[in-house]
């Protein structure tokens, strides 16, 4: 476990900022102690310093994972986020959708969201604008990127594509032997 270097620290944080904005302060800085992110086989994971010294007790070999995983590097040095990052990605999110019941369980299933599955969109969201997906009972479910803005939302058919699947709770079930 390393940490990241000043390249794979802008291209994370250049792609949390696409959900979160300015945000990211919030989550190294926290109240109930710092944070930080660590690189473990191309893995990001976020924890707090104080279980980070407590990893270094392990050896690399025999340690498999320690914290939350935000997301992963690519071997192109893409960086992926995960959907164990939803818990922290949803308070801070400055773009929201809401899918209305009977959309929820298509969202689930890995399907991009319809405008007639759309309940709600924070205004002023621009097209291709990382989003968090709601529930009408405000659960977070998922995240992915808008594919109209919320102008263009109004006036589109209900059969075409407002946001673009990313992440989705469900994806525990159906990859859930391939997670890690």
């Amino acid at each position: 476990m390393r940490p990241l270097t000043d390249e794979e620290t802008k291209i994370m944080f250049e792609k949390l900022s696409k959900y979160i904005g300015e945000n990211i302060k919030l989550l190294v800085d926290r109240p109930d102690g710092t944070y930080c992110f660590r690189l473990h086989q191309d893995r990001v994971y976020y924890m707090s310093e104080k279980i980070l010294k407590l990893a270094t007790n392990f050896s690399r070999d025999k340690l498999i994972s320690v914290g939350t995983c935000f997301g992963k590097f690519s071997k192109t040095k893409k960086f992926r986020l995960h959907i164990t990052a939803l818990d922290f990605l949803a308070p801070y999110a400055k773009f929201k959708v809401w899918v209305k019941p009977g959309a929820e369980q298509s969202f689930l299933y890995g399907n991009h969201v319809l405008k007639s599955g759309l309940g709600r969109i924070t205004e002023n969201t621009m097209q291709y604008q990382g989003i968090v997906v709601y529930s009408m009972a405000d659960v977070p479910l998922g995240f992915g990127v808008a594919a109209k803005s919320t102008q263009e939302c109004r006036r589109v058919d209900p059969m075409s594509i407002v946001v673009f699947h990313q992440a989705d709770v469900g994806e525990f079930i159906r990859n859930e032997d391939t997670l890690t």
